[in-house]
């Protein structure tokens, strides 16, 4: 299939899962500067279809990115406040906020390795731990969904992980494959 196919394919995906539609929609209301629902939310949907399973398995969360260049605690705490009195439970607990200005700020310390600030949303899935997991959609204004993914989508259609060749290899690597093994078994992982 070609990119533009499997972009497709991807955009009918989510619009079949009823809660990350809800979660696209909230979401866009906000009005967040350069946000991006990305991760988890994206590209597990798309390994539960090619694998029979339910809409939603294996979602632990929905990570929302945005881009606001006040770096401040206070200012993101705003847009987080403001996400989590838009949902009810259990949403309201499964929807993280997080300014991708603000990243470089705590990631060093918490992940032990560098990184430099951001320019915009977007330029975070360029750093995503794996090719597969850097995805990431948007509900438009015109009901239009728009998708960002820097390395393409044939690997999460082939469901196949490998570590980022723009990054050194993740801190937690081993972790994360095998928690995602054991929900999907039949992943490929490329080392």
């Amino acid at each position: 299939m070609s990119e533009a196919d499997l972009e497709a394919r991807l955009i009918d995906i989510v619009r079949a899962d009823p809660v990350l539609m809800q979660v696209l929609t909230t979401v866009r209301d906000l009005g967040l500067p350069d946000w991006r629902l990305f991760s988890g939310a994206v590209y597990q949907g798309v390994w539960n279809v090619r694998t029979g399973r339910p809409v939603g398995y294996g979602v632990k969360d929905y990570d929302i990115g945005y881009f606001d260049p006040d770096t401040s605690w206070d200012a993101e705490d705003v847009f987080i406040r403001r996400a989590a009195a838009a949902f009810d439970a259990p949403l309201k607990s499964l929807v993280e906020v997080r300014n991708q200005a603000r990243v470089h700020i705590w990631f060093g310390e918490h992940f032990n390795e560098p990184y430099e600030p951001l320019m915009r949303t977007d330029e975070a899935l360029g750093r995503f731990v794996a090719p597969a997991f850097a995805v990431g959609v948007r509900l438009e204004a015109d009901g239009a969904i728009s998708v960002a993914a820097p390395f393409g989508l044939q690997d999460v259609f082939d469901m196949v992980i490998r570590p980022n060749p723009n990054r050194l290899r993740a801190t937690g690597w081993d972790k994360v494959i095998a928690s995602a093994r054991a929900r999907w078994p039949e992943l490929t992982v490329v080392e």
